[in-house]
């Protein structure tokens, strides 16, 4: 696996989960409160699920096609642990419901859905376009100590997050990082990260992140390579009423696997300056 060499989110002890500084979100800078960034809680959250999925009988034959994340209380900066339920575990479906538990309180949940693989059908259907992605950055090109991302607008992909303060339609870069340290991440775990960062992508603009995401549901059509990037490119963004849907595709270095769609409200009030 090719990480980059930034501190995991996570430290792992027992089943306890010690957040790491990279866990840290920026939501909560203003009011002196330390909060989970939500792509560390969705990641987290899917190695729960994933992890009692692959216990049951006959897990190599179902793959992940949908997460979903709800974010309904800020995560803290204090230990936690995940608790999985295998909501169906049938032949061709499964589901399984996942939630983290910080003192004792549920602040977030997650749901997997797998469906069995090799089905075969006849006929024809509609098929519209094929979702349009930048090209990948280039693989020498790695990101900053601190926040390994990448960023593109209207030009080619940089590191300088400064410089795409505009009102352009956003792409961003994640390359494979550790989600709990001395873990190398499934595809499904550095996906379930990435999704987070759908509000990134649809909601940045010239002051920063106005918009705060209450969940986010990331579907997929195959599995992202392993051990390398996934990108996300903005596609749509409706408002209206303090409210904003985003949806961006989801993408790597093989094109388009995907798309997440998130749920916002103006926080106007409490940007996150990017």
């Amino acid at each position: 696996m090719s990480a980059h060499p930034t501190t995991a989110f996570f430290r792992a002890n027992g089943e306890l989960l010690v957040p790491l500084p990279r866990a840290t979100s920026g939501w909560g800078a203003s009011d002196g409160l330390d909060q989970l960034r939500g792509t560390a809680v969705s990641g987290v959250l899917a190695r729960a699920a994933e992890r009692a999925a692959d216990e049951l009988d006959g897990a190599d034959g179902f793959r992940p096609v949908r997460w979903t994340l709800d974010l309904f209380r800020p995560g803290a900066m204090v230990p936690g642990t995940t608790e999985a339920t295998v909501v169906r575990g049938g032949r061709r479906l499964r589901l399984v419901d996942a939630v983290l538990v910080q003192d004792g309180r549920t602040v977030a949940r997650g749901s997997l859905l797998l469906l069995a693989t090799g089905g075969q059908s006849s006929g024809s259907r509609w098929t519209g376009p094929l979702p349009t992605t930048p090209a990948p950055p280039p693989a020498d090109l790695a990101p900053g100590e601190g926040e390994p991302i990448l960023y593109r607008s209207d030009g080619d992909w940089s590191t300088d997050r400064r410089a795409h303060a505009n009102a352009a339609r956003k792409s961003v870069w994640f390359p494979a990082a550790p989600l709990v340290e001395g873990e190398d991440p499934t595809g499904l775990q550095h996906a379930a990260v990435v999704a987070d960062g759908a509000n990134l992508t649809s909601s940045w603009g010239t002051l920063g992140v106005e918009f705060i995401n209450a969940d986010a549901t990331m579907t997929l059509t195959r599995a992202p390579a392993r051990g390398d990037g996934i990108g996300l490119h903005a596609e749509s963004r409706l408002e209206g009423d303090g409210i904003a849907i985003g949806t961006t595709t989801l993408f790597d270095r093989h094109g388009p696997l995907g798309s997440v769609v998130v749920s916002t409200l103006a926080n106007g009030h409490d940007a996150v300056t990017v």
